[in-house]
């Protein structure tokens, strides 16, 4: 399975952002997926994750609100809507695949490279 994200940039407070993430080679359709964040220094965190046919979603509570995910599976993609961006969102995002719409990152098994979102102050 090949991930590739994008949409990530250097915005300031308030503003918003859309991250996507393209799939490719497996059956897109059939799989959970998340997306993660790992800030400098610190360890890779769960942001959000959506079951493999949209119908449901959870989100780490720092977000929930602000964040949306989705998925548009015609496209082979998942999306993260991100709006009132804080400077302590700011980290490399990556999306996974999993089985399940799980937060711990050992429920995934493959990975994109990541994007970086910046937010200044």
């Amino acid at each position: 399975v090949l991930l590739v994200e994008s949409g990530g940039g250097l915005v300031q407070a308030g503003d918003s952002l859309r991250l996507s993430c393209a799939a490719s080679g497996r059956t897109f359709s059939n799989y959970a997926m998340g997306w993660f964040r790992q800030a400098p220094g610190k360890e890779r965190e769960f942001v959000a994750a959506i079951t493999w046919g949209g119908s449901s979603t959870r989100y780490t509570d720092s977000v929930k609100g602000r964040f949306t995910i989705s998925r548009d599976n015609a496209k082979n993609t998942v999306y993260l809507q991100m709006n009132s961006l804080k400077p302590e969102d700011t980290a490399v995002y990556f999306c996974a695949v999993g089985i399940y719409s799980s937060s711990s990152p050992r429920q995934y098994n493959y990975w994109g490279q990541g994007t970086q979102v910046t937010v200044s102050s």
